[in-house]
């Protein structure tokens, strides 16, 4: 089987779930972005607005000044790519500007009218994620009929909307958005289905990094930083169904499971 690649998470906020103020300075979250490339992340992912359940929006302004000199100071020492992820198509234009590769949206594209126009201009790769709802209210009631083909069906749905504002197919990333609107039983049907997004023929970013979902399962995590062992479990199933890219906080853990992984998937005897 083919490695994902590692999308390590450079968050420049106060209130993020898991690190939040961790990385006060622009100075602190270069530095931070740097080690996790050292550890082995393929991708760096820049935000500086939570989007964890019950988050506030932040002033577009003051996003920009979290994230602008962070990508600018990550772009001039290393040469790979970076993501912004940011609801707002004037972050995401600056953050390109700065050297940025990719625009990670939560909300496909949808939260403002201009997003698929503003993708289409800029030119970059563009992760279309599914949320149910707004952070704020997400996690209130979620309701699903079918929620792998609901899910599957609205990505497909924003992704031929980007398409159709000119944005180029091969540029366009699904990401079912585990935790975003959804309750613990969506969050395991989603993973434990996430070949039915892949099978659309879209490339697939996977993230459920140190989620509520894992203390869920395990009441003892409630601390993030003690769902390091779920994250990991996580991350290998959906490594083994085909995602192309998994997004965590833990990098140089996941990129050792997900080597082991590799190496006794291609130690295995063909069927019969």
């Amino acid at each position: 089987m083919r490695r994902p690649r590692v999308m390590g998470i450079v968050n420049v906020t106060p209130d993020s779930f898991s690190d939040g103020g961790q990385l006060e300075t622009a100075a602190a979250a270069i530095a931070h972005g740097l080690r996790l490339v050292q550890q082995g992340a393929d991708i760096l992912d820049v935000g500086g607005e939570s989007t964890r359940p019950g988050a506030q929006p932040v002033a577009e302004t003051e996003e920009l000044d979290r994230v602008v000199p962070v990508i600018a100071g990550l772009r001039a020492r290393w040469d790979g790519p970076i993501s912004i992820d940011t609801l707002k198509p004037a972050v995401a234009r600056a953050a390109v500007e700065a050297g940025a590769t990719m625009w990670n949206d939560v909300s496909a594209l949808g939260a403002y009218a201009d997003s698929p126009a503003v993708a289409v201009e800029l030119g970059c790769d563009v992760v279309l994620m599914h949320m149910q709802g707004e952070p704020r209210t997400m996690q209130t009631d979620p309701r699903y009929g079918d929620v792998v083909t609901e899910v599957r069906d609205a990505l497909v749905h924003r992704a031929e909307v980007a398409m159709a504002a000119g944005l180029a197919r091969e540029r366009i990333w699904l990401d079912p958005g585990i935790g975003f609107g959804k309750t613990l039983a969506h969050n395991l049907a989603l993973t434990a289905n996430l070949a039915a997004l892949i099978e659309t023929g879209f490339p697939v970013l996977f993230g459920a990094s140190r989620k509520r979902m894992v203390e869920a399962i395990d009441v003892s995590a409630t601390d993030p930083l003690d769902r390091l062992g779920g994250s990991l479990a996580l991350a290998l199933e959906a490594a083994r169904q085909g995602a192309a890219i998994i997004r965590v906080h833990d990098v140089r853990e996941t990129v050792q499971a997900l080597k082991v992984q590799a190496a006794v998937s291609a130690a295995a005897r063909p069927a019969p």
